[in-house]
């Protein structure tokens, strides 16, 4: 049986933390180097229903895509939300690990899983690292459809392989236009447009799609067939934790720890519910 210390130098293998972002809280939170550790979950956020799931399961070791703590803090009084999960972990002996911006430009990282989820063949990165001299490491991939598929096809397949969640997946552009390839991201990409652009790509699927940013690249795409797909963050990050499970469950073979790793199911997405918008016969506002 590992301890903490080693399973944590090889997760650090796979997502160095000096290549998350200057602003990003990744690496070990909470944990005794010198625990055993024999039982794992992954999960997209450090939320208390997670740490409570973590304890039902008898997990030693809480990996997790967000951060705990993104910004400073004065407190981990268990009377705030935060502080709260760091109390549940530290009662029940299980450590909490964060692998953040490391993850979404390794190779493969959290891109890869997006991409891989829906059956996209990557090609590139979308945003290459200038330190990667083999040029595969980088933030969002540009991929190929094996097959062309239209955006409401697309759209369709992005539905049905990610997890449900009440959003789903909204599109800007033409539903009938044939998608050959695609840039995708995972988690919020509309700082990306213009590499998107560059890319020369049929569509792009990514998270949190701000009204205002998507709006100017439509007005500035007017005469172009790209669409922009907007799933829910939370579901384009969680094929990285099927993918970061096995790229563990690998590593414990080769080294005969026999880890039991596991993946949560819960939907920590903060959005539970949609009504949609009623049709009706008149614009908005306008007068009877």
């Amino acid at each position: 049986m590992p301890r903490l210390s080693e399973v944590i130098a090889a997760l650090d293998n796979l997502w160095p933390a000096e290549r998350a972002e200057s602003w990003d809280a990744v690496g070990t939170v909470v944990g005794d180097p010198d625990q055993e550790v024999s039982r794992v979950l992954f999960a997209v956020d450090p939320v208390q229903e997670i740490a409570d799931e973590a304890v039902k399961l008898g997990a030693d070791l809480l990996v997790t895509h967000h951060p705990l703590y993104l910004r400073g803090t004065t407190t981990v009084a268990a009377s705030t939300f935060k502080g709260r999960v760091v109390h549940t972990l530290i009662k029940n002996d299980i450590a909490l690990h964060v692998a953040h911006t490391n993850a979404d430009t390794a190779d493969p990282g959290v891109s890869d899983a997006l991409a891989g989820a829906l059956d996209l063949n990557v090609v590139r990165p979308l945003v290459p690292d200038p330190t990667d001299p083999e040029g595969r490491r980088g933030l969002g991939r540009v991929c190929e459809l094996t097959h062309p598929l239209t955006v409401r096809e697309l759209a369709a397949r992005a539905a049905e392989r990610l997890p449900a969640t009440a959003q789903g997946v909204r599109v800007a552009g033409d539903p009938e236009a044939t998608v050959r390839t695609v840039a995708v991201s995972g988690g919020s990409g509309d700082s990306l447009f213009d590499h998107v652009r560059a890319a020369g790509v049929d569509a792009f699927l990514t998270a949190d799609l701000r009204h205002h940013p998507a709006s100017e690249f439509s007005a500035a795409r007017a005469h172009s067939p790209l669409a922009l797909l907007d799933a829910a963050h939370w579901a384009t990050e969680w094929p990285w934790c099927e993918l970061g499970a096995a790229q563990l469950d690998e590593i414990s073979d080769r080294n005969g720890w026999d880890l039991r790793v596991h993946v949560s199911k819960t939907v920590t997405d903060p959005w539970t519910a949609q009504v949609a918008s009623a049709p009706t016969s008149s614009a908005m506002g306008a007068p009877n």
